[in-house]
């Protein structure tokens, strides 16, 4: 069984961002991710870039799960971020950069660009907040 994920979109590309935008979808070097809002997921994107909490990093880790590799990012709050929540404070973001085939291993990106999991991924996203995500059974 695998499923197409739709993560909580908190923000966007910050300042410091170094990608290749002349090729879709755009290849990221090195990544900033500004905060607009967070509504408490442990996994946020940004196309096509993936972040998820240190904790989320550990399960996935723990698991064995395929498709994956992580790395460091800066993250930084908006204007807009501080003015809405004052006094929240962020967990530790990684990196999440999918490099696994849809429907073979655990995390790959679909035809339409989407982020696919496995049964055992969605296992292991659900005991984390993934609330904001919309989740959909799809045919890979």
């Amino acid at each position: 069984m695998y499923y197409q994920l739709e993560p909580e979109v908190a923000g966007g590309w910050g300042d410091g961002t170094e990608a290749d935008t002349t090729c879709h979808p755009p290849k990221v070097k090195k990544l900033v991710y500004e905060f607009d809002g967070w509504l408490g997921d442990s996994i946020v994107t940004s196309f096509p870039c993936y972040l998820v909490t240190e904790e989320l990093a550990q399960s996935v880790k723990n698991a064995k799960l395929s498709g994956y590799e992580l790395a460091s990012c800066k993250i930084t709050k908006s204007e807009i971020f501080n003015e809405l929540y004052p006094n929240r404070k962020l967990p530790m973001f990684l990196w999440f950069k999918v490099v696994g085939k849809a429907g073979v291993d655990d995390f790959g990106i679909g035809a339409n660009l989407r982020l696919v999991v496995s049964d055992a991924a969605l296992t292991v996203l659900k005991e984390h907040s993934i609330n904001g995500s919309e989740i959909e059974e799809i045919n890979v």
